[in-house]
């Protein structure tokens, strides 16, 4: 994002999940603060994103959506599928998100953040 009141949003966002390792109710009356500068920005997926995660908080109280994670590693000479990998929800993934959307010009960003918005509208139904 762009508009420097966006930028010092973020940053305060991801300054408050990092100290309080909590999402708070500030956090979430700042995702609701940030989502116009992404709409006036043109930034749809973002837009839509950040409604989808404030929603989300109200609706269960916590961020219940993981950080996307890529497949797990096969190896070639037997087949068999690498570790699971550990599933991160709460303030941790939502930290990761925003961290995201902070850089969402980036075209990885961008397919990771619409994976978070499937994640999310699956979760609601």
């Amino acid at each position: 994002m762009e508009n420097k009141k966006a930028t010092k949003l973020i940053e305060s966002i991801v300054k408050d999940l990092e100290s309080n390792q909590i999402i708070t109710d500030d956090v979430v009356e700042m995702v609701k603060q940030l989502r116009p500068f992404a709409v006036e920005e043109s930034l749809p997926v973002v837009a839509k994103t950040l409604r989808l995660v404030y929603e989300h908080i109200k609706e269960n109280e916590v961020f219940a959506i993981p950080i996307p994670q890529d497949e797990p590693l096969t190896d070639e000479e037997t087949g068999e599928e690498g570790e699971a990998y550990e599933i991160i929800t709460g303030s941790d993934s939502l930290l990761y998100l925003i961290n995201l959307i902070k850089k969402s010009e980036n075209p990885a960003n961008k397919i990771e953040i619409r994976e978070y918005n499937r994640k999310m509208e699956a979760f609601a139904e």
